[in-house]
């Protein structure tokens, strides 16, 4: 998938729009944790750049340390995310003050629901995590840092949408609608569910939309005076489920959980 500008973000008619700059964090998106090394012809073909663009673009970002290449795998070698991304991502985590109060109540939930209890915020049209606590008995998947999601496949997505003020809900919508057409006609009914969930029990509902092995509940936080929407979910494997936890008993002590961490936060 081809990355797209950041929401609001157009690069046509504006003299200030720095377009190199633009297409080296162009070259920086392409790589996931599916796809952790790339050719530069694998690179034209997400970007949509000329190849002789993108080699300039990773010669340059391997000089700096955002690139790594490794010149004997294939037959022009690849490149993957150097140690310098990391430097970028730090201060902004190191800043978010959320996570140093929620880590013990995410992990106590974790350990309660037998699953995990992660901490997300929005990147373009996915959710990524930021925080995730698991429980010593939760199986097989292991959440981490930086995994992200598209927004309407999961109940952290739709609890993101059900916090923002109706106007911005709706500007997010219609690029959601625009952007990823096959996501929101698969999962648009999802999306409307999870709104009326939110505003009838103060959380939202996921059972196996991202992994069907893999249920979850969802609550945002948003801080007065704030723009950024969090939200923390809690996934649990079926297998681990008790009936009626998820409902009953998982999504009521996530939101108090996340009451709590607002009202630690309110005091600092």
């Amino acid at each position: 998938m081809k990355p797209e500008l950041p929401p609001g973000e157009d690069a046509h008619g504006d003299r200030q729009f720095a377009t190199t700059l633009q297409r080296g964090l162009q070259v920086l998106a392409c790589f996931s944790a599916a796809a952790p090394i790339l050719t530069n012809k694998e690179i034209a073909e997400r970007t949509g750049l000329p190849r002789p663009t993108v080699s300039r673009l990773t010669y340059t970002l391997t000089l700096l340390g955002y690139l790594q290449h490794h010149p004997h795998i294939g037959k022009y070698g690849k490149y993957e995310l150097g140690n310098a991304v990391l430097s970028l991502a730090h201060p902004l985590l190191a800043n978010i003050a959320v996570r140093q109060v929620a880590r013990l109540p995410m992990k106590e939930l974790a350990d309660h629901a037998h699953g995990w209890v992660s901490l997300g915020i929005r990147e373009r049209l996915n959710m990524v995590y930021i925080e995730t606590a698991r429980s010593t008995r939760s199986r097989s998947v292991r959440p981490d840092i930086g995994q992200t999601f598209p927004i309407v496949v999961s109940a952290m997505g739709r609890a993101h949408l059900a916090a923002l003020p109706v106007r911005e809900r709706e500007e997010l919508i219609n690029q959601l609608q625009v952007k990823t057409p096959d996501l929101w006609a698969t999962y648009a009914d999802r999306v409307e569910q999870g709104l009326q969930d939110y505003i009838e029990r103060g959380f939202c509902v996921g059972r196996g939309d991202y992994d069907p092995n893999t249920h979850t509940v969802a609550v945002p936080l948003r801080r007065p005076g704030t723009n950024q929407v969090m939200v923390f979910n809690c996934a649990v494997r079926v297998d681990d489920l008790a009936p009626g936890a998820l409902d009953n008993d998982l999504g009521p002590r996530l939101a108090q959980m996340v009451r709590a961490i607002e009202s630690a936060l309110d005091m600092e």
